[in-house]
């Protein structure tokens, strides 16, 4: 297989760690936020929780339709910048509505990047080694839900972090993605 279609995969599963980064995350968050913000079950789990699921949703839905007016590339960059804007944002968001917002424009990258990414490495890819090459992709979402995890735990335990650097630690992985693509 060509080398620079080797890179390409993954360069651009990454997008897949991201994925995984930032569902997982948000798991170290729930309960300091909820303190935080004094908030009830309800109002923090349908706005505060699911607000990236929400723009999972919708990115997934609509998530080829920059591919189709803007090409790959650039919506490979946008979905790059929709996780380091909302990395970034979400960590020093001083409010929960502003948060939520931040995490559904973040669930709007994971949701692009679930259709975006797999096609394009399918597209780029022989069709011998297309198989091999789109599950980096699956493989690294795992890997981020791992890190997250992992992440979040050495963050809180060892260094005495509060949840702004959880999810402010996403906007190193998100950089990279950028840089790399």
């Amino acid at each position: 297989m060509n080398r620079n279609v080797t890179y390409w995969s993954i360069a651009v599963a990454v997008a897949g760690f991201l994925f995984g980064f930032d569902t997982a995350v948000i798991s170290g968050a729930d309960l300091p936020l909820q303190s935080l913000w004094k908030i009830g079950d309800l109002y923090h789990g349908l706005l505060i929780m699911s607000s990236a699921l929400w723009g999972t949703v919708i990115g997934a839905v609509f998530g080829n339709s920059p591919c189709d007016r803007y090409g790959r590339k650039l919506s490979l960059i946008g979905i790059g910048i929709l996780y380091l804007v909302s990395a970034v944002g979400s960590a020093v968001a001083p409010d929960p509505i502003t948060f939520s917002l931040l995490r559904f424009i973040g669930g709007l990258g994971v949701g692009a990047s679930s259709i975006v990414v797999p096609a394009y490495i399918s597209e780029i890819a022989p069709a011998r080694y297309r198989g091999r090459v789109v599950v980096l992709y699956q493989f690294q979402l795992v890997f981020g839900i791992l890190v997250a995890c992992v992440s979040n735990y050495a963050l809180s335990e060892f260094f005495n972090l509060d949840w702004r650097w959880m999810l402010g630690a996403e906007a190193i992985p998100a950089a990279i993605y950028l840089l790399l693509v």
